[in-house]
């Protein structure tokens, strides 16, 4: 096991891989990161053991999520622990390709998700969510796994690579893996390292309020006005700008939810310079 998991950088290195591994009868698992591997990572390469055989975990910090004004150069790159983390995780397999080798000279193409990517984040971050869905579609053509697991901190990620991958017929199950948290109720998040100290003891706060929220809708309150004060507790609580709190259908992130259609809360408020982002179900 010391000498795992097997780094490749090649798409043609993958695929051999994955190959060998299907002429064995054995099914594949895919679990795609940007690296910065934490608890929550961890646990769906776990979820991924339980329900194939073999695991490949990807590691790409993906250019084209990110708009000029945000953290691409300065997000956490720290591919060694992230090895050693995968090598205690049992992880057999690395896909970590380098920029040339994910998008060649030429290339021009864009997947774009629409309805599932509008609002919430797909608003304040435009173009992220083509990104998303570009590189996603890459990778699970890349190793054409049986199942790929994706957060469900990064809820609406989550539908539009749901639906992207339904939508083109990609032969893979995508399964969410439930958000891992601390013990005061952050969601785990590699952006987590940008907060100061003080930031650090206020951002439980985020999910505290989300709570309060969907039990205020569970018992009636109407969720206009439930909304608008989490949005004014959060300022209290020293976050801002509040980019949103809203209340969309879980599956299709339709606002307002038809009665008897499952609910989903989700808010993402910028802490001093980190935007933290979290959901719930209602």
């Amino acid at each position: 096991m010391s000498d795992l998991p097997r780094i490749v950088r090649t798409v043609a290195d993958l695929r051999q891989q994955v190959a060998a591994w299907r002429a064995e009868g054995l099914t594949v698992a895919l679990v795609p990161t940007m690296g910065a591997l934490h608890e929550g990572h961890l646990s769906l390469m776990r979820q991924g053991a339980e329900m194939c055989d073999q695991v490949v975990a990807t590691i790409f910090v993906n250019p084209t999520q990110f708009a000029p004004s945000e953290d691409l150069d300065s997000y956490p790159r720290r591919e060694a622990q992230d090895v050693a983390a995968l090598r205690a995780a049992g992880v057999p397999l690395l896909f970590a390709p380098d920029v040339k080798e994910m998008y060649p000279n030429g290339f021009s193409t864009t997947v774009t998700v629409a309805t599932v990517s509008e609002g919430l984040c797909g608003a304040r971050r435009p173009g992220h969510f083509a990104g998303v869905a570009t590189v996603v579609a890459k990778l699970l053509l890349q190793a054409l796994p049986d199942v790929a697991i994706f957060g469900e901190k990064d809820y609406q990620q989550l539908q539009v690579i749901r639906r992207m991958a339904r939508d083109l017929d990609i032969p893979v199950r995508i399964e969410g893996g439930e958000t891992v948290r601390e013990a005061d109720g952050l969601a785990l998040s590699s952006r987590n390292a940008y907060l100061t100290a003080e930031e650090r003891a206020a951002a439980p706060a985020l999910h505290r309020v989300l709570v309060e929220v969907a039990a205020r809708i569970r018992h009636g309150a109407a969720p206009a006005q439930a909304l608008a004060d989490a949005a004014a507790v959060l300022e209290d609580e020293g976050f801002g700008p509040v980019e949103y709190v809203e209340l969309r259908d879980a599956e299709t992130l339709a606002p307002d939810p038809a009665p008897g259609r499952p609910g989903r809360l989700l808010a993402a408020a910028w802490l001093g310079k980190t935007r933290l982002i979290d959901n719930i179900a209602v």
